[in-house]
């Protein structure tokens, strides 16, 4: 992953952060080619649906000029374990003038 793209990558994470936290927080875990894997942790609004709180980081990534899809949502067997994991794929990358 190139430098530019992470630091899209975290940008988008820390928006996410500051508009979500302490509700959901997302934490980069890595990068397995073209997928971002992120966990989420916090007490989530559990009636509007916990894979509604991951899908929101598609939204915020577009804002920073990354194109994602959720392809994968992981959660726990026990319903009380905190972390969840999303994985987006990389669909296209909007960064001007960055490339």
């Amino acid at each position: 992953m190139s430098s530019e793209l992470l630091q899209l990558v975290r940008e988008g994470i820390k928006l996410y952060n500051e508009r979500r936290a302490p509700e959901a927080v997302a934490e980069l875990v890595g990068v397995e080619g073209d997928t971002i894997v992120v966990s989420f942790s916090g007490s989530f609004c559990m009636w509007c649906g916990i894979y509604d709180w991951v899908e929101d980081l598609v939204y915020v990534f577009k804002e920073v000029g990354l194109e994602t899809k959720l392809v994968r949502f992981v959660e726990p067997e026990d319903p009380t374990e905190p972390r969840r994991f999303g994985y987006f794929k990389i669909v296209s990358v909007d960064v001007k003038g960055s490339f």
